[in-house]
């Protein structure tokens, strides 16, 4: 069933990917328990989707253990396994990656990305004598993870930012994830300014939040299948859904199946019909509000500032 699902380049890094890939978050939910996690990814890998989203912080861990059970009995070599950190000192980044692999039940992930670049700060923690980005170049070298990348969904601009301050220490990342939908095309669009860039420089672009876990819906503008399709008609290399029941799975892996690229008068008349209702941003809270910042609630997570910055304090 694999040649059912389309397949796309992860930018310049030689890797085939599903062009749909299996949310982390979902499956830690409270009303998924272990042995459906665990059914809908190996389903959605007999099926032929490969990447695999996760998180460190997702459920307090219950996401990449179920994820690292599901992919026990010969399912981790047929997956793309990729997983974020939070932190931005070598130190506390080091650790979420090592606690990472151990829930995943393997020796090496395939993508680790710097999670919820939200802050203008972010980029220069992380690229520090002492940052996180220092410890993924570490694990790169071990062999413990294979490429690197980056994930944020407040503000485009943000993304740019993340990209220059990589460029000025040398950097260029393998893939990038942000939130791509119909909705975003109107508001702070990650679409129209980061995708492109993107593109250019050849780093896989990984969509999320094609349905904003179902808040787009709200807006009774469109349907959860016009989403998708609109998401996947991108520029994209994969588009992360959440999948919590084999009825949405089944979904995502139909309209994965029959997709074509959309035409040019369907995506206009999508657009108007969304327009207004995503004029202001108030179906993507994860732009305009703080409900989705794991790492503003937790703040431990960074982990310790820069050193060279503590000693300028009183």
């Amino acid at each position: 069933m694999k040649a059912d699902i389309p397949y796309r380049d992860l930018g310049r890094t030689g890797e085939r990917v599903s062009a749909l890939g299996i949310g982390g978050w979902h499956l830690g939910l409270t009303h998924v328990d272990r042995p459906l996690a665990i059914r809908i990814v190996r389903t959605a890998i007999d099926r032929g989707i490969n990447f695999m989203d996760n998180c460190w912080d997702y459920n307090k861990g219950a996401s990449e253990r179920r994820m690292g059970s599901a992919l026990r009995n010969g399912y981790r070599q047929k997956a793309f396994l990729m997983t974020k950190i939070d932190g931005r000192s070598r130190k506390e980044a080091a650790r979420q990656l090592d606690e990472s692999l151990k829930r995943l039940q393997t020796d090496c992930i395939d993508l680790v990305q710097h999670h919820e670049i939200l802050r203008y700060e972010d980029p220069h923690r992380i690229f520090d004598k002492d940052g996180a980005h220092r410890a993924l170049i570490d694990a790169q070298k071990a062999g413990k993870i294979r490429y690197i990348g980056f994930t944020g969904h407040k503000d485009p601009r943000v993304h740019l930012y993340m990209l220059e301050v990589a460029h000025a220490h040398g950097v260029r990342f393998d893939a990038v994830q942000m939130p791509l939908n119909v909705m975003d095309a109107h508001f702070r669009s990650f679409e129209q300014l980061v995708l492109p860039e993107l593109v250019r420089q050849g780093i896989g672009a990984i969509g999320m939040k094609a349905l904003a876990n179902g808040i787009i819906l709200r807006s009774n503008t469109l349907s959860a299948v016009d989403c998708l399709r609109y998401a996947l008609s991108l520029q994209t290399s994969v588009v992360v859904t959440g999948v919590d029941s084999m009825k949405i799975l089944d979904q995502a892996c139909d309209v994965a199946r029959a997709w074509q690229p959309m035409r040019d008068a369907e995506r206009r008349a999508l657009l108007a019909k969304t327009a207004d209702a995503a004029a202001d941003g108030a179906f993507e809270p994860f732009k305009t509000s703080s409900i989705f910042d794991g790492t503003a609630d937790n703040p431990e997570w960074l982990g310790e500032e820069p050193k060279r910055l503590q000693r300028l304090m009183p």
